[in-house]
């Protein structure tokens, strides 16, 4: 009788698990090995950002070109906190912030990429204190301008954090790094007719970013003495001449001069409550090298020379518009008046320790001058008759006539004008023409500025 064959049947079924089992664990070690490597690209990516980000700030708007009024600034992947983080800019900041006499200040000049905060920093410079500038060198007007005061101002040591007010990390990471004694708050979206078109960068500028500028310095140890920016026009439509601290403010004409009135309000609540030391100065009208493409004097430069027509402003009574031209010499002088009187804040832990000094001051120059004669002198000094078109003004926030009272400034800190528009106008064309390479032979070329 034949034997029956051997039952192979439980060795296949064996096989067959065994092999189900390395299928399994064969495709559980390709998913877990998917998973790491995409754990591992995914952190490798993240460091090569923040390497990058670092190391190497985003390139701002430098577009000198823009016809147009829409205010740009420069954006980041990151906070500015976060990119300006290294420490060589720590070490630059720390540089740029420490002065050189004894007792001297350790400034934080706002908007130092502007007109009035690169004389100020210079001034502050130049006397051995320590400065350090913040600007967000939005494109509001020419960011070329702004970009080779930055030029100067790096060839006097001084450093300029690229960074805007309302980056609050920016700036407790600053307050963290340099014990300031002063603020000079210079940064703001300024300019009357702007604000119709506008009106959101002035709120962002002049209201938030003060708030966070004020939020920062509350908290900071030691709190410093602050000293910033207000406006000649929160007088708005006062009619009492000359324009006096007394006088009534609550009846701006523009939304430029409502957001100075309401800054000033602004100051004195955290005055009253974290005890910090602060100052406003109430600007008139300032002019002078290095000056506001915006402003008519400059621009009225410009379009004379070129031939171009230019609109002479009259009030719809007929009457001339003047204004209080104030050089901007003076207006340093007067800066700097304020700050080395200000008396130190008495907050701590963001609390009032005691009474804090709160002032206000016009600085003007006295003497209103018409915008005729202010044509006149400048086509003295191009020799170029300008092609002038009589208008009426419109009705865009704009006031027919400044006139400071400085009296209180001259008590309290001696600040007394010197430079009357005719001297003045002459040193600005002077740096004018040899800012734009024009040549023309101007009058009184040999006076110093």
């Amino acid at each position: 009788m034949a034997s029956s064959p051997p039952d192979t049947s439980k060795t296949t079924k064996m096989e067959r698990y065994n092999s189900y089992i390395r299928r399994v664990n064969s495709t559980k070690l390709l998913a877990a090995s998917s998973k790491l490597l995409f754990r591992v690209t995914l952190l490798v990516a993240l460091i090569l950002i923040f390497f990058f980000t670092f190391n190497y700030p985003p390139l701002s708007d430098n577009n000198s070109n823009n016809p147009t009024h829409h205010v740009h600034t420069t954006s980041h992947l990151l906070s500015s906190a976060f990119y300006g983080s290294g420490a060589s800019w720590e070490k630059e900041v720390r540089r740029s912030s420490t002065p050189r006499r004894p007792n001297g200040f350790s400034v934080l000049v706002t908007g130092s990429g502007g007109f009035v905060g690169t004389h100020c920093s210079l001034a502050l410079k130049k006397r051995g204190d320590g400065v350090l500038g913040l600007d967000n060198f939005n494109s509001y007007y020419d960011p070329s301008l702004k970009r080779a005061r930055q030029k100067m101002l790096k060839q006097h040591d001084i450093f300029i954090v690229e960074g805007d007010l309302n980056d609050k990390e920016l700036l407790m990471k600053l307050f963290d790094i340099v014990p300031f004694t002063h603020i000079l708050h210079l940064a703001a979206q300024a300019g009357v007719r702007y604000a119709m078109e506008n009106p959101q960068s002035y709120i962002r500028s002049n209201i938030a970013g003060l708030v966070n500028l004020f939020e920062t310095a509350k908290n900071a140890e030691p709190q410093p003495a602050i000293v910033w920016a207000s406006s000649s026009s929160v007088y708005g439509l006062n009619t009492e001449n000359p324009f006096s601290e007394s006088h009534r403010t609550d009846r701006p004409a523009s939304l430029y001069a409502a957001t100075k009135k309401a800054g000033e309000e602004i100051a004195h609540t955290y005055n009253h409550i974290y005890g910090l030391s602060i100052t406003g100065l109430r600007f008139f009208t300032v002019y002078g090298p290095w000056g506001r493409p915006d402003m008519a004097y400059f621009f009225f430069t410009k379009d004379i020379l070129q031939g171009k027509p230019i609109n002479v402003y009259q009030t719809h009574d007929n009457k001339e518009v003047a204004r209080d031209f104030t050089f901007i010499d003076d207006v340093v002088k007067g800066c700097l008046g304020a700050l080395d009187t200000a008396e130190k804040s008495t907050g701590k832990g963001g609390k009032k320790r005691g009474p804090a000094q709160l002032r206000i001051y016009n600085l003007g120059n006295t003497s209103p001058v018409t915008v005729g004669k202010l044509v006149s002198i400048l086509e003295s000094l191009l020799n170029v008759k300008a092609k002038k078109h009589v208008i009426k003004m419109p009705r865009n926030g704009d006031v027919p006539f400044t006139h400071a009272n400085v009296s209180l400034a001259y008590r309290d800190f001696g600040y007394k004008p010197t430079t009357d528009l005719s001297t003045g106008l002459r040193k600005f064309v002077k740096w004018y023409v040899s800012y734009y390479g024009i040549q023309l032979k101007v009058k009184g070329s040999n006076d110093s500025t």
